[in-house]
């Protein structure tokens, strides 16, 4: 009978690549998510029955076994941006995370890949960064040999970065960025999902990988970039610290008092993020010690921004009418 990998958060936008990565090497797929309904999209990953969606609730350790029995590797991909509710940072990423380890390391299991992220420190600013880096002091703490992936921020067609910021471009003018001089190494899905399936499979050592792609580059380089491929113009405004930290508490405000009708657009605590840039430190290892080339931002935006464009699927169509006229 072939291998059993147990992905925590396997519908979500890295677990999918995980999950059909691993389909392809001939496993089986457990995918354990809070609304298995929601995550049938996973099933045809492999042939009938290879790739199945499973409940599990990782606050719950009974649940977190149930998902893990017969499991030959484990791999962590739930994270949350809640800093409040049942599922928040400490729920979620610190507790939760540790649990899996535990349960993992109880159930004999050897393999643990978890997803992290570059900037994880239990003595961050950050409540996300910190509950990071206490889901990561966690899972070391049961499974030591385990694999740990901090990517930068990570960027493919169900993205919640580009396709914000794009969706964005469609109202007025001005593009409003904070921490616009704050620098990213943005990473590519898919490559973050062949370093975790190199973790499951034992071709990478134990140990903490930062993940960065090819190039480094500020927020507001990133826009200029997106822009481009979106054929919109747009005034990029840089929104100060000071003044962002009281909008995102204003923004907090309305989210609560409307039950998240009026979603805040930015929090305090990203806010405290941002503060930082988000690249590959040099201290741990990185793609390079895992033989993988990352992937350029250009070689893949184009691919799936270019329904942001005017005149959607069209605007490569239209451009060319005029050049005609032109002639």
């Amino acid at each position: 009978m072939s291998k059993l990998v147990t992905i925590f958060g396997g519908s979500g936008f890295v677990g999918r690549y995980i999950a059909r990565r691993m389909a392809k090497e001939g496993w089986r797929v457990r995918v354990a998510v809070r609304r298995p309904n929601e995550a049938l999209f996973v099933k045809p990953y492999g042939v009938v029955g290879q790739v199945e969606p499973v409940f599990c609730n990782i606050r719950d350790d009974d649940s977190v076994r149930a998902a893990t029995a017969g499991a030959d590797a484990v791999v962590n991909c739930v994270g949350t941006f809640d800093i409040s509710g049942k599922n928040n940072f400490d729920a979620v990423q610190a507790e939760g995370a540790t649990r899996i380890a535990r349960i993992t390391k109880e159930r004999g299991i050897d393999r643990m890949v978890h997803i992290s992220a570059i900037g994880a420190d239990t003595e961050a600013r950050s409540a996300y960064a910190s509950s990071k880096g206490e889901g990561e002091a966690g899972v070391l703490e049961h499974m030591p040999d385990a694999v740990i992936l901090r990517p930068s921020v990570i960027f493919g067609p169900e993205d919640d970065f580009f396709n914000r910021f794009a969706t964005m471009t469609r109202f007025g003018p001005v593009l409003p960025l904070v921490g616009a001089e704050t620098r990213f190494q943005t990473v590519y899905v898919d490559d973050v999902a062949r370093a975790a399936v190199m973790g499951i499979l034992g071709q990478s050592k134990p140990g903490v990988y930062e993940l960065g792609g090819p190039d480094v580059m500020t927020f507001r380089e990133l826009m200029k970039d997106m822009l481009k491929v979106i054929h919109r113009r747009k005034l990029i405004l840089n929104i100060p610290f000071f003044i962002a930290a009281p909008m995102a508490s204003v923004m907090g405000l309305v989210d609560k008092l409307t039950l998240g009708l009026v979603p805040a657009q930015i929090t305090r605590d990203q806010v405290k993020t941002l503060h930082h840039d988000n690249v590959v430190s040099g201290e741990a290892k990185t793609f390079a010690d895992l033989g993988i080339k990352p992937t350029a931002v250009e070689a893949v935006l184009p691919d799936y921004l270019w329904r942001f464009r005017p005149s959607g699927q069209y605007d490569a169509i239209k451009e060319s009418a005029k050049n005609l006229r032109m002639q």
